[in-house]
């Protein structure tokens, strides 16, 4: 099946290109449009009302770009917002969650360390999955500050490594051995983080299983595009400086207002 169309990925911000680069180094030949909602970033602490508004936003502008399906690269939009996504449009979703399966199934332990935003940890579908684990003490940790700090570029500021520290050294104490990002942005604090843990202690992130659900998605529903290698496009609601310099200056970047 072709579908020449792009896939349209959204985050409150730069974080998702996490997502995003796993997904290009998957899927090389498919479009891509992405679409960093900095203004608004972080959702972590906006309501759920807010979220859903956000969201909605965000997939009317990929949809105008002709997008044939949207990657939600963002853990507190999907976790609050992808069911109503699901119910208004019609176009495949997907999300991303903290991975909690793989880590409380592996866990030597059975205790694991998930750090995520507030939105994130208070939603009903974390809840949900974290209570099929009972037998797995789960130490949650809302990220304060981090995505801000990443957002403004202050990615190995000593105002980072002292976050972390503190968010860290209470999950080390209770012995996990898993550690859970659940949130599209700390992906990019993997080297600060790995300083931090002791070797023993595994870092999951969504990034692989969400490019191979895309794949997935792709394969079964949508279609693959078939036409030569495109650059991907970004947008940004903000100075596209600190995105750039994520991305090391290799794509276009769109400041556009939305």
């Amino acid at each position: 099946m072709t579908n020449n169309k792009p896939i349209g990925i959204f985050d409150s911000g730069i974080g998702g290109t996490s997502i995003w680069k796993a997904i290009h180094e998957l899927l090389p030949n498919e479009k891509t449009i992405y679409l960093a909602d900095s203004k608004n970033a972080p959702y972590g602490q906006k309501t759920k009302e807010e979220i859903v508004a956000l969201s909605k936003k965000n997939v009317d502008f990929l949809l105008a770009k002709n997008c044939k399906l949207i990657v939600v690269a963002c853990n507190t939009a999907t976790t609050n917002a992808i069911s109503e996504l699901r119910a208004e449009y019609d176009i495949p979703f997907i999300g991303i969650e903290p991975a909690i399966k793989p880590a409380a199934n592996n866990s030597k332990t059975q205790v694991i360390g998930i750090l995520a935003t507030k939105g994130t940890l208070n939603s009903e579908l974390f809840n949900k999955t974290a209570e099929m684990f009972h037998d797995t003490k789960i130490i949650e940790q809302v990220g304060y500050g981090l995505v801000q700090l990443i957002e403004d570029g202050n990615l190995n500021s000593p105002e980072m490594t002292q976050l972390l520290e503190s968010y860290l050294k209470p999950m080390i104490d209770a012995n996990i051995d898993y550690l859970v990002l659940g949130c599209s942005h700390y992906p990019y604090l993997i080297p600060q983080i790995k300083k931090i843990l002791p070797e023993h202690i595994h870092i999951i992130d969504s990034g692989e299983a969400v490019a191979r659900q895309t794949q997935a998605i792709l394969r079964e529903k949508v279609g693959f595009c078939d036409s030569e290698k495109m650059n991907p496009v970004f947008y940004t609601n903000t100075n596209p400086m600190v995105l750039n310099t994520i991305l090391d200056q290799k794509y276009p970047i769109v400041q556009a207002d939305f």
